[in-house]
């Protein structure tokens, strides 16, 4: 069987500290596919699932940008993939299982970004946060029935939780160093900042250039963990790093021109929580409604978010005849008279 000699590929190729797919377990239990490993399954249902389409049309950074080559959600996944990919094969990690989290690990993410997850956080007792939201599209939302494994990488991308695998800390390391990068490029697009401002001490250690400094980031990665079972950057790169981070913050995410949209994204959300909460009110249990508008509302395009509030809270004007309306009349007034046999 194919699959058999996956299996023995990765038991012979791959570090003593990766994740093997043959002891790869699901929830429940299911017929075995005879030419794909079970991680390589996960990815493929990742791939196939409604949630990962969505993400397409779901911010990243700039809402609705004036330029297709800003990033979405989506795209910020597939470099998040790739430059996992990238740490994982030089590691001699599962690239598999690395692959099937870094697709997975946005699956939740609101729409309008970050601005979106803050104000459902603010409303839902408990708060919001889209790595769970994420873990549940995949193990409630649309039933995917992947392994432990996958789910506990999804879940731990997130900075504050830890790791269980080699795979999953490749996952969060390369979600930071993808969006710190990426977002660097669009926001020089868009006019906000310049490579001229950026800390001179990063640059320095980095390089000024988009794929150098990215190239360096996954160098010191993949340098500072061969052989070990942590992966991580060394004490020096992962220092620069946070400053770069901190500094996007300071400069971009917190207080920018890319915020100014932000205002009115929240408002959206807000007015879209609370009418469908009353909406649904009559027809749901209490302790069900929070639930269900949050997974509604989460799921969300920025453009199907904003055709909705539109649609609720938007007055159109009395729609008139349209012109092929008044061509069949016109059709009727001549079939009657003699100019028409």
């Amino acid at each position: 069987m194919i699959k058999e000699k996956l299996e023995a590929q990765e038991s012979a190729i791959l570090s003593e500290f990766a994740t093997r797919s043959a002891g790869a377990q699901r929830k429940s239990a299911e017929d075995i596919c005879p030419f794909r490993t079970e991680f390589q399954r996960d990815r493929d249902r990742i791939l196939h699932s409604k949630a990962f389409r969505r993400l397409k049309h779901k911010t990243q950074v700039f809402l609705s940008p004036f330029d297709d080559h800003f990033r979405t959600r989506l795209t910020h996944t597939l470099e998040v993939s790739q430059i996992a990919r990238t740490i994982a094969r030089a590691l001699a990690l599962n690239e598999d299982l690395t692959e099937a989290i870094a697709l997975g690990h946005d699956l939740g993410h609101t729409p309008f970004g970050h601005c979106g997850e803050g104000v459902l956080n603010e409303l839902v007792k408990g708060g919001f946060h889209h790595n769970l939201q994420s873990v549940r599209v995949v193990e409630v939302l649309e039933d995917l029935n992947l392994c432990e494994e996958t789910i506990s990488g999804i879940l731990t991308h997130s900075w504050g939780y830890k790791p269980l695998t080699p795979e999953a800390q490749v996952v969060q390391l390369a979600d930071k160093i993808a969006y710190i990068n990426h977002d660097i490029e669009d926001s020089i697009r868009a006019g906000i900042i310049s490579e001229s401002d950026l800390p001179k001490d990063c640059i320095k250690y980095f390089s000024s250039n988009q794929s150098r400094r990215l190239n360096k980031m996954i160098t010191e990665i993949v340098n500072n963990s061969a052989g070990k079972p942590v992966v991580q950057m060394s004490n020096e790169a992962w220092a620069y790093t946070t400053r770069l981070r901190e500094w996007m913050f300071k400069n971009v995410y917190e207080d920018s021109p890319a915020k100014f949209e932000e205002v009115k994204a929240r408002k959206i959300v807000r007015e879209l929580f609370a009418l469908y909460t009353d909406m649904i009110k009559p027809h749901c249990d209490a302790d069900k409604i929070e639930r269900i508008v949050t997974d509604y509302i989460a799921g969300m395009t920025d453009r199907y978010a904003v055709e909705k509030f539109e649609e609720h809270f938007i007055p159109k004007g009395l729609q008139s005849s349209k012109g092929d309306e008044y061509l069949f009349k016109m059709l009727q007034a001549q079939a009657s008279s003699s100019d028409c046999k």
